[in-house]
């Protein structure tokens, strides 16, 4: 069995460069409305940094064809898709539409230093 690649990484050098953008604009979380706090920029995205940061597909690319792009990669790669985001809150939408609040309840909650 042979495992598809990340549609994100397709073209990397694209997405390193979103990535630097977002940093440099220092854009608060898109999901949460930094009501979480902000974005650690400098810190590893991974699950021991909840509020590191990650690039959010809005329109998730697991759904890409609801919204009619041509394919994953396009989803990916479409700035307009795309906003910053705490690990936790990313992970707590998965691959739901901001309308589709359910993913709401889910944000967690960290008081500064519990994590």
């Amino acid at each position: 069995m042979s495992r598809k690649p990340n549609p994100r990484y397709k073209n990397g050098t694209l997405r390193r460069k979103y990535r630097a953008r977002f940093k440099a604009m220092g854009a608060p979380c898109g999901i949460c409305k930094g009501r979480l706090g902000p974005i650690r920029y400098d810190e590893p995205s991974d699950a021991r940094h909840p509020f590191s940061f990650v690039i959010d597909e809005i329109r998730p690319v697991s759904r890409w064809r609801e919204f009619g792009y041509p394919s994953p990669e396009a989803v990916a790669q479409d700035w307009d898709n795309l906003q910053a985001a705490h690990y936790c809150c990313n992970l707590a939408k998965s691959n739901h539409l901001p309308s589709e609040r359910k993913m709401a309840r889910k944000l967690p909650s960290f008081p500064d230093g519990q994590w």
